[in-house]
């Protein structure tokens, strides 16, 4: 091997294990990031928004690649984005987080181009960059055959993928299903709490009886880097639950309250859910859809017999939900 090697024009000091993050500049990717760079890994993460994430590369050993191909301002010349060959030369490891909660359509293959078809040429292209270790990004209720929505089945099928691919080309595989994620900057609380203050009073809700076991983005994010040089973990999945279980009513009325916009919570009947959900398809952000209602229908619980995670929604939550709340960004 040459006395450096070069990720997306930028060159990398010889001997420092690499990671690559795919999804590193979202919630639970920034906490992942961090805490590899701070073990003194040099961290790849590649986006298609470099810009809006600059203060990323300001972080130590951190290289944020630009995706999107630049013209220059000679016409002859154009720079095209690293493939993941490219990104994956010479890497340790591979940390897959890309997901999505809704797709633009109704027929499932958003879901399946994002979980699936993505899923399945990062870890190809890791087995042909001889990448020996991926920690992949499931979700709790994810399963392929029975699961309720076309999120849950592809999830699910993404997750069995890995595990058998990683079993077929020595790929030590660890997969984590999380219980619905919460902390500064999350999509959870945080889409509650802003609906509650638009509401006059009252906050219509469906499937407000669905159980939820919310997880600290700062325990998700600590487990992935423990299980990377954890042989025990190789080869399994973990459901990661917090301490608690909540419904979906009391998570949305926590947050309003938590937020300074108390709101009664009134549950709708099924039909209604049905057609809140697609109205609510339509909106910007599509906050909701059939495919969600779907998951919906089953508890996002742990069993009774998993290991916790320690940290409670009541500790965390109103140093953001807050009114006078100053939110860090990560």
């Amino acid at each position: 091997m040459d006395e450096s090697h070069a990720v997306g024009g930028i060159t990398d000091p010889r001997g420092q294990r690499r990671a690559v993050v795919l999804g590193g500049t979202g919630f639970v990717g920034r906490r992942i990031v961090r805490l590899l760079s701070e073990a003194g890994w040099e961290v790849v993460v590649p986006s298609r928004f470099a810009a809006r994430h600059k203060d990323m590369g300001l972080w130590p050993s951190v290289v944020l690649v630009d995706m999107k191909s630049v013209a220059q301002s000679d016409l002859a010349t154009h720079r095209e984005a690293p493939g993941l060959a490219e990104l994956l030369d010479g890497a340790d490891l591979l940390v897959n987080l890309v997901g999505i909660l809704n797709e633009r359509g109704n027929d499932g293959q958003g879901f399946k181009r994002v979980h699936i078809k993505l899923t399945k040429a990062a870890l190809r292209a890791a087995a042909d960059a001889g990448v020996p270790r991926y920690l992949h990004m499931s979700a709790l209720g994810a399963d392929e055959e029975n699961g309720a929505s076309h999120y849950q089945r592809t999830k699910g099928k993404a997750e069995n993928w890995v595990h058998r691919f990683g079993r077929k080309h020595d790929i030590a595989v660890t997969s984590f299903r999380p219980s619905v994620i919460f902390g500064p900057g999350d999509s959870f609380l945080n889409r509650f709490a802003g609906l509650a203050k638009l509401m006059p009073g009252i906050f219509p809700l469906a499937c407000a009886g669905a159980r939820f076991s919310p997880v600290y983005v700062g325990d998700v994010a600590r487990r992935y880097v423990e299980a990377i040089n954890d042989p025990a973990t190789f080869g399994e999945s973990y459901d990661l639950c917090g301490p608690h279980d909540y419904s979906l009513g009391e998570l949305v009325s926590y947050a309003a309250s938590t937020s300074g916009h108390p709101r009664w919570v009134i549950g709708l009947p099924g039909w209604l859910a049905r057609l809140q959900a697609r109205v609510m398809e339509w909106l910007p952000g599509k906050p909701f859809s059939r495919d969600n209602l779907a998951s919906l229908q089953r508890p996002n619980t742990c069993e009774p017999d998993c290991q916790r995670e320690p940290t409670r929604l009541e500790d965390i939550a109103p140093s953001y939900l807050a009114p006078d709340a100053c939110l860090a960004r990560w």
